[in-house]
């Protein structure tokens, strides 16, 4: 078979077709991005973004292998470092070093019960023009050899939650409070005018997503999700597909979310991820058999056991079985299924790309 670009090699993918091999999309966290950086000669910094992982360490990501190039919104206004070393970014959501994360210790929305409450915070601009220089400046160097994929991960309910807190917004979900389901459509308007924009840059997947699952199954009941997020999801996508009909949706939600599957489907998405392996019910290969024909797959690799642990070996195993399981006929993007965690060994990270190119080239013949 001819070798293609990466950008081609991608998209016939995405569109469960046979490309040349198996394409590639990983994410870094920044402490492996910096070991890599360091080891390669290549920038390593993160920018700042809500989601940075996923637009950062471009240049090291395509010198080991990904066929696609992420890009997403950035900050209206940048992040802050307040007096007493915590950071404040533009929705005003505090932050506090624990470990290797930033995680965030206040919220703006962590007393609100009313719309009137609701009414005296304010989004950022969605729109604001420094928000999208880095997306510019990415799609005008990357777009004629790589995929563009635009993420708003946090779509609706991640992003709601994050600005309340979970315990409470979860209770006040359960409670049907008036002010939660006007935050739900704030902000899936808020992400819907950024995923059109991302869209006309050049955008050719919109990698949305919301973590509706745990390690053992959903987070909120399956009747919950369909009750309250499906409408929203499919009037989002609506809208994406109406900026672009051409445009992929993709759908991140970490954990076991089997019951939902079909109704993504159904609302439009066209590929899954991450199918987190170690995650209850997460079967690739079955979800391969079952819904392969109507959706494409983006993840599979487990960094919760073989990549951390593994050896070189144990991974070169571990992506053979997922193109095993995912591979034929196209439709299978291999990545982890998080972003490449600290405890990973370059050496692992060499591996996985290594065993995509003896495994992963059509016609698959093991």
């Amino acid at each position: 078979m001819t070798l293609l670009k990466p950008r081609e090699r991608f998209l016939a993918a995405v569109n469960l077709q046979e490309p040349d091999r198996v394409p590639v999309f990983a994410n870094l966290t920044p402490q492996v991005a910096e070991k890599l950086g360091k080891k390669m000669g290549l920038p390593y910094a993160a920018e700042d973004s809500f989601l940075s992982t996923r637009i950062s360490h471009t240049e090291i990501l395509l010198e080991l292998g990904n066929d696609a190039v992420g890009i997403g919104p950035g900050r209206e206004k940048p992040t802050i470092r307040l007096e007493d070393g915590r950071l404040k970014d533009e929705f005003e959501i505090i932050y506090q070093t624990v470990g290797l994360y930033d995680e965030a210790v206040v919220r703006p929305l962590a007393e609100c019960e009313t719309i009137d409450d609701l009414n005296r915070y304010q989004l950022p601009d969605p729109l604001a023009p420094s928000r999208f220089e880095l997306a510019e400046k990415m799609v005008a160097r990357y777009q004629e050899n790589y995929a563009i994929v635009g993420d708003l991960e946090a779509t609706i309910f991640e992003l709601s939650w994050n600005l309340v807190g979970m315990e409470k917004f979860l209770m006040d979900m359960a409670m049907g409070k008036e002010y939660l389901f006007e935050l739900l459509d704030r902000v899936a308007e808020y992400n819907t005018k950024i995923g059109v924009r991302l869209i006309e840059l050049g955008a050719d997947v919109i990698w949305m997503g919301d973590d509706f699952g745990t390690q053992q199954g959903m987070m909120i009941s399956p009747a919950m999700y369909r009750n309250i997020f499906k409408p929203r999801q499919r009037k989002v996508i609506k809208d994406f597909k109406e900026a672009n009909p051409n445009v992929k949706i993709a759908y991140h939600s970490c954990g076991s979310i089997v019951p939902i599957i079909e109704d993504l489907i159904e609302v439009g998405v066209d590929i899954l991820n991450p199918v987190q392996p170690q995650a209850k019910g997460m079967d690739l290969a079955l979800f391969k058999e079952k819904f392969g024909d109507r959706i494409a797959f983006l993840g599979g690799v487990d960094v919760q056991g073989v990549l951390p642990n593994g050896t070189p070996a144990d991974v070169e195993e571990e992506v053979k079985q997922r193109i095993l399981a995912a591979g034929k006929g196209g439709g299978y993007v291999l990545a982890p299924a998080h972003n490449i965690q600290p405890d990973t060994s370059l050496e692992n990270i060499y591996a996985m790309y290594e065993a995509v190119k003896k495994y992963g080239t059509y016609p698959l013949n093991f």
